[in-house]
């Protein structure tokens, strides 16, 4: 332990040497920015850097990358919580509460409880995978597709239990954003699916398109059709950052508790991701946070948890690629794939004979944290000023913004023509009370959950019975039922009470 220590303060030393300290910021700036943009992804950020790193030395050219990854888990926070755009998947939990807490007119207070939320995730996640990386490097090696598909299915259900007032149309929702994802090639036996001889429906359907025509394009006619109203901000009233208070911030402990462990643990996985995570710490709040039926409504619990967990994943990412040289997610894919161009090869062998270097990427993750948040401050004040604007304007960079994000994800003009349909399938669910997150997950994950799943039936010969017996799987599986079943449970529980009320008053009459 006392070596660990040494170590870790040594890392510290590494990191705020000149050349790998202008790395960092440089990271987190670029990370940042890229997930502000809506359809330029965090991968494809972190994919772009990858070749400036080539006449680096590995240790600022990793330094750089996880500040990428790190701040790229944060930055979304803005235009989800401001415009009802998720930069990326991760986000669209946050944006649940989030939006409707700016809307209530604290878009200062809503910010400030994901700035919170970030240094939270980011700097106990990062103590836990120091302490826990060589225990759970062997814990790992026991997953295999089974225990993939579970994580996922545990993932969609967490998100359907969250359909509202009615479980039927969040299914509706989520079988909808699953067929989506079953649009175009079938990655296991190469034949086309629900096509229809279009050719553009031959490459799939972009999961950028229909979480930014959704949630985005969407918001913008479902406002055209209330009409635009003048924000109270436009009235003259001063903004600044609003932090939660001691008491305000001790109230939510457990969701704070909660949400770490769960991105922590999610997080070494290998496969399960921010995006998942993000979407479980919602969806276990919404099961067991007391004010649980608040949720949606601007609740701070709405907005800590996915984004505790999300942050936290970074360092859980990291242990199966440093301990292992198993990436968990697309962004460490990219960031093994500069270990590999600098002639290293992530393992076990890693702390023996590179211990300096695995040490400083945690130290740098714990340095990029606080500049993170010390950023997302100045950043907080700067973007609030939008709000200013005219809610007729601000729409129309919205829309604008949509587009270029949707152009940029593929350069295909066909996605842009795929945005605005999406985009009119999000006004009609807000229209008739659809979730749209279901829907969003399901075209996410759908892909994953298919692969995983096909993988387990050819590995064990069709034995479905393979993801109760297996004990990870199977422990995983448990939740997945509950999800499923407590909702429904406290449905029933309520129209009983209120059958039980309507009785009382009719034998009162």
């Amino acid at each position: 332990m006392i070596d660990v220590a040494q170590q870790f303060g040594a890392g510290f030393l590494t990191v705020f040497q000149p050349v790998n300290l202008l790395a960092l910021i440089i990271g987190l700036v670029t990370g940042m920015l890229v997930a502000v943009l809506p359809g330029l992804t965090l991968v494809m950020g972190i994919v772009l850097a990858l070749p400036f790193t080539y006449g680096m030395a590995i240790t600022p050219s990793i330094i750089l990358l996880t500040a990428m990854y790190i701040s790229g888990t944060y930055g979304g926070a803005f235009t989800s919580i401001l415009f009802r755009i998720p930069g990326e998947p991760l986000d669209v939990p946050l944006l649940w509460d989030g939006y409707a807490m700016a809307h209530k007119g604290q878009p200062a207070k809503a910010l400030g409880w994901t700035l919170l939320a970030a240094l939270t995730g980011g700097l106990v996640s990062t103590l836990a995978a120091v302490a826990m990386a060589h225990p759970f490097a062997s814990f790992a090696l026991k997953f295999d597709s089974p225990e993939y598909f579970s994580i996922i299915l545990f993932g969609l259900t967490s998100v359907v239990a969250l359909g509202g007032g009615s479980m039927i149309n969040a299914f509706i929702s989520l079988f909808l954003g699953l067929m989506l994802a079953s649009v175009g090639v079938d990655a296991i036996y190469g034949a086309e699916r629900f096509t229809f001889d279009v050719p553009m429906l031959a490459d799939g359907i972009e999961y950028l398109t229909v979480m930014v025509g959704a949630y985005g394009l969407g918001e913008v006619l479902v406002r055209l059709e209330q009409g635009f109203v003048t924000p109270p901000l436009a009235q003259g009233d001063s903004v600044s950052t609003e932090f939660p208070s001691l008491r305000e911030i001790a109230e939510i402990k457990p969701t704070l508790l909660r949400s770490s462990a769960l991105g922590i643990v999610l997080g070494i996985i290998p496969g399960a991701g921010a995006t998942i995570a993000s979407f479980v710490a919602y969806g276990t709040e919404a099961q067991y946070c007391k004010r649980r039926e608040q949720l949606g409504s601007g609740l701070p619990e709405g907005i800590v948890a996915p984004q505790t967990a999300s942050t936290a994943t970074v360092a859980g990412h990291m242990v199966p690629l440093l301990t292992l040289g198993i990436p968990g997610s697309g962004a460490t894919a990219v960031i093994l794939g500069a270990f590999l161009l600098h002639g290293m090869q992530p393992g076990p062998q890693v702390f023996i004979n590179n211990a300096d270097l695995v040490y400083a990427i945690f130290a740098s993750l714990i340095v990029g944290v606080i500049g993170m948040c010390l950023m997302g401050y100045f950043a907080i004040k700067l973007l609030i000023k939008v709000l200013y604007l005219p809610e007729a304007v601000t729409s129309a960079f919205v829309v604008l913004f949509c587009f270029i994000g949707a152009f940029a994800a593929r350069n295909s003009l066909t996605d842009l023509w795929m945005i605005v349909s999406f985009g009119i399938i999000g006004y009609l669910f807000e229209k008739f009370r659809f979730p749209i997150a279901p829907m969003v997950l399901g075209c996410i994950l759908g892909t994953q959950a298919e692969n995983s799943f096909m993988t387990s039936m050819i590995s064990y010969q069709n034995d479905w019975t393979i993801f109760f017996t297996r004990p990870i799987s199977g422990s995983v599986m448990v939740f997945v039922v509950l999800a499923l079943t407590f909702p429904a449970i406290r449905h029933l529980r309520q129209q009983y009470r209120q059958g039980r009320i309507a009785a009382k008053k009719r034998q009162g009459a």
